[in-house]
């Protein structure tokens, strides 16, 4: 089958990511597919599937924030941060009141640093690291700069001082990279009685939230019934986070040389780039360039050159 485009999914719990992609690859029949943002196994939510041409997106599409819904679990440690691990600690003597909790998420909120955990996917010497965690091997990690934009309790046990054991629901939204798993843990570490991350559910990555997304059962239903195809959005869709040029008709020039990978004066294009898209292209000087018909032609990159302002096509679609 050949699919261009851009496959929201919901993602079920005990498949990894590659699980998934492996899955579609070989239920629908579609030699090139990827995704754009990895979820632990235990993890459930929206996973965002590349097909076809719009594999290319990936680049553009993994620095995508992302909306979680995670269950915190106090006063016990594991080994991988969530309640797939084995229990390292446990506090029973935990006793947190809601001021105290809401003061440690306020810590967290903002641009703060973290140390990726073994259990995460980050590479170290061409391995790992979960694989090295394996093998009880760990290794000193640098830290990362994320962002917490939002970090706030979204349900609450039905009495007011949390004990050992006790969940509570917390709202994160974030910049791509955040380990969350290890958030859990910082928090219950600043609680000093330790915690780890009993569910995690993603609502949503960039514009893609769970009610635009699909079952694997739904999917295999469709391609039974031949809509399928219906599913998948445009490859646009996955730029919509870009700011936009569409061409007109009579730029037919500037579409034939962006077609063929062929720099194009700018001056003129970039001034329909508006309001808060302005202040995007200042950020990543990416600009997502579509026909007159919607189609997208490329992704091209701001450049200047000797004072001049030119697009340069990074990926062609057209």
């Amino acid at each position: 089958m050949t699919v261009n485009g851009v496959l929201p999914v919901v993602k079920p719990r005990g498949m990894t990511s590659h699980d998934v992609v492996a899955h579609i690859r070989r239920t629908f029949r579609i030699g090139r597919v990827g995704h754009t943002g990895t979820l632990d196994p235990d993890a459930t939510g929206v996973l965002v599937i590349l097909l076809g041409k719009a594999t290319r997106l990936m680049q553009f599409m993994v620095t995508l924030p992302k909306t979680y819904l995670a269950e915190i679990v106090l006063g016990i440690t594991t080994d991988t941060l969530d309640a797939s691990g084995e229990v390292l600690s446990k506090t029973h003597e935990a006793k947190v009141s809601k001021e105290r909790f809401l003061e440690a998420l306020s810590h967290f909120q903002g641009e703060i640093w973290q140390v990726p955990p073994m259990v995460s996917a980050v590479h170290h010497k061409g391995r790992r690291l979960y694989e090295l965690a394996r093998e009880g091997i760990e290794t000193p990690r640098e830290p990362r700069r994320v962002h917490i934009y939002t970090l706030a309790v979204q349900a609450w046990p039905n009495h007011e001082v949390l004990t050992f054991g006790d969940k509570v629901s917390v709202l994160i939204e974030c910049s791509s990279g955040t380990y969350v798993r290890q958030l859990a843990a910082d928090i219950g570490e600043r609680l000093s009685c330790g915690a780890h991350i009993g569910s995690l559910f993603r609502t949503k990555v960039g514009d893609f939230d769970i009610d635009s997304c699909y079952t694997l059962e739904e999917l295999e239903e469709a391609d039974g019934d031949g809509s399928f195809p219906d599913k998948v959005l445009p490859v646009s869709a996955g730029l919509s986070h870009l700011p936009t040029v569409t061409l007109t008709e009579d730029e037919r020039d500037a579409k034939r040389r962006l077609s063929c990978g062929t720099k194009v004066d700018a001056k003129d294009l970039l001034q329909e780039v508006k309001g808060k898209e302005t202040e995007q292209l200042k950020d990543s000087g990416f600009i997502n360039v579509l026909s007159s018909s919607g189609d997208v032609i490329c992704v091209a990159k701001r450049e200047i050159i000797e004072g001049e302002v030119y697009l340069q096509p990074i990926v062609v679609f057209a």
